[in-house]
């Protein structure tokens, strides 16, 4: 399922998650924690990479798509439990 957001918003959830959280994502699916940090807005391609998302300038910090949103569903999840 695609979803849109803002950049700000991408980030709003990124700092509301608990420690440690980049790496329980990446160890339950699997991946490598930059890579899951990348996700979030990190630039590290070197030990991770980018995974369905799409960031496209513009107000409210540019526009972020999904394309595959299971780790920003996973983050939700984290941040009302």
């Amino acid at each position: 399922m695609t979803k849109t957001i803002t950049f700000n918003e991408l980030r709003k959830i990124k700092d509301q998650l608990p420690s440690g959280s980049m790496r329980q994502i990446a160890d339950k699916l699997n991946l490598n924690e930059e890579t899951v940090r990348n996700y979030f807005g990190g630039r590290n391609f070197d030990k991770g990479q980018s995974v369905g998302i799409h960031f496209e300038q513009g107000p409210g910090g540019g526009i972020v798509t999904f394309d595959d949103t299971t780790i920003l569903d996973m983050a939700q999840t984290m941040i009302k439990s």
